[in-house]
């Protein structure tokens, strides 16, 4: 049976002009970094609209969400921003129900 999650994270991703590529691969190696943190229980990276995308990320509790934000994630959201895309929005969510997988 899957971890129960009450908390996560939206985060909105506008790729600069032409690094929409480089955006989308970026996030797609971002699985790589989230399937070494084990509270990170839910992970999706997902698009938008031609240049806007986003990762939805989801934890069993707050701890599991800080420790990712000053993890691996947050540091190459960081080290991207203005490189391959406009400061984020990084909104912490309150899961309120969920059907977990299977």
């Amino acid at each position: 049976m899957a971890e129960p999650v009450t908390v996560g994270l939206l985060v909105r991703l506008e790729a600069l002009p032409g690094r929409e590529g480089d955006v989308e691969n970026f996030l797609q190696q971002g699985l790589g970094l989230v399937q070494q943190e084990p509270d990170t229980v839910r992970w999706f990276a997902i698009r938008f609209g031609p240049s806007s995308f986003g990762i939805y990320d989801a934890f069993p509790d707050d701890s599991g969400r800080q420790t990712h934000l000053a993890g691996k994630v947050g540091q190459a959201l960081k080290d991207n921003t203005e490189v391959l895309f406009a400061e984020p929005t990084v909104e912490p969510v309150d899961v309120i129900a969920e059907k977990p997988p299977a």
